[in-house]
Formats: C-alpha cells, sequence, structure tokens
C-alpha cells in the first residue's frame, strides 16, 4: 500500500558550496522510504530507487524554529527554508529535506507515522542476534510487551521489561546500544 508520494527537496551534504538542495521523490510504500530522482510510473520502476530503506529502521524529525519568524539563531533548521524534517538512517546518515508549504510538511509527518504504524502492526516481533558480556544473546522487541533478553544457546530469560518501564536509551551509531529501565518493584533505573 502506497501511504504517501510528492516531490522534496533534500539537502546536499557533501556539496562545496553552501545551501545546495536537489528535488528528490519520496515515497512511503509497505515496509520502506524509497527515494526517487523521478516519480515511479511502472511496477519496475520501483525496484531502481535511488535509495530504500525500511521504516522501522529510520527516526524522522520534524525540524522548527524555537523563535518568531525570521530568527534562526536558535533553530533546528540549517537555512532560511522554514519547512523542513531530517532522517537518520540505521547506518547513521543524516538527510536533510525541504518541502515548500507548511501543509506539505504536516502531510508528510502524518504519513510517516502511517507507515510506520501499519509496519509495526505487520511485524509485531523482531528479534536481533547480539552480545552481552561476551555471550551470545537475542533481544526481541515484541510490540504487544515490550523487550526480551535471552540466552541464544538456552533460551533462557535474562530480562523481561515493558515498553512503559523505557526511560532512555543511547548508542554509538556502530553496535553498541544501552536501554535505561525502570524496575517497578524499586523505582530504581537498571541500565542493560
Amino acid at each position: 500500500m502506497i501511504v504517501y508520494m510528492g516531490w522534496c527537496e533534500a539537502r546536499e551534504q557533501e556539496s562545496l558550496q553552501d545551501r545546495v538542495y536537489t528535488p528528490v521523490f519520496l515515497a512511503l510504500r509497505g515496509s520502506c522510504l524509497y527515494r526517487f530522482l523521478s516519480p515511479p510510473v511502472t511496477t519496475w520502476d520501483w525496484t531502481r530507487a535511488e535509495k530504500t530503506f525500511s521504516v522501522c529502521e529510520i527516526m524522522c524529525k520534524v525540524l522548527k524554529s524555537k523563535l518568531p519568524l525570521g530568527f534562526h539563531q536558535d533553530s533546528d533548521l540549517l537555512d532560511r527554508r522554514k519547512h523542513c524534517f531530517t532522517m537518520q538512517s540505521e547506518c547513521g546518515e543524516d538527510l536533510y529535506f525541504s518541502v515548500e508549504l507548511e501543509s506539505d510538511l504536516a502531510q508528510w509527518e502524518r504519513a510517516f507515522q502511517t507507515a510506520t504504524f501499519l509496519e509495526v502492526e505487520r511485524i509485531q516481533c523482531k528479534t536481533y542476534a547480539c552480545v552481552l558480556e561476551s555471550h551470545l544473546m537475542g533481544l526481541t522487541i515484541d510490540f504487544s510487551t515490550g523487550f526480551i533478553c535471552f540466552d541464544a544457546a538456552t533460551k533462557a530469560v535474562l530480562w523481561r521489561y515493558k515498553f512503559s518501564q523505557l526511560k532512555g536509551s543511547s548508542d554509538d551509531g556502530k553496535s553498541k546500544i544501552k536501554f535505561l529501565f525502570q524496575n517497578p518493584d524499586t523505582k530504581q533505573i537498571e541500565a542493560k
């Protein structure tokens, strides 16, 4: 199912010139975000996207100015363009986009939330192989129950937390992630 299709401008990160934007065509279809140089017309075109991202593995943020219009000193915005959003990919790549109208930005935000919701509903649960204290483990994110860490060899559950217990998380952008959970009995924060 296609949730969104539309033109926007991508800010080129590696350009030698300041503030260079390129028109791109974004589409949210099924579990993926597609970036095209021109809109897909045929089924074959969907396989030739410039870039493809899994919706559940990117983070999108709509940028807002914190000061009245015209003042950009205290803003997430990089230049005078007002209707912008960023996406961070699973490999840590930061992408910066601009749309023409505020209504375009609101439409994008609703579409991205819808696509993410639909994908979470579809997959329900995802397990990742990981290493904890030199032991092979499995980390399952179950969208109905929460986080479960288990020993890969014995399948013994080491810890389990609900989403409501997650109080923070951080990662090094490469291979390490840290979760902060609140213990329901002691109310203490536990790092995993």
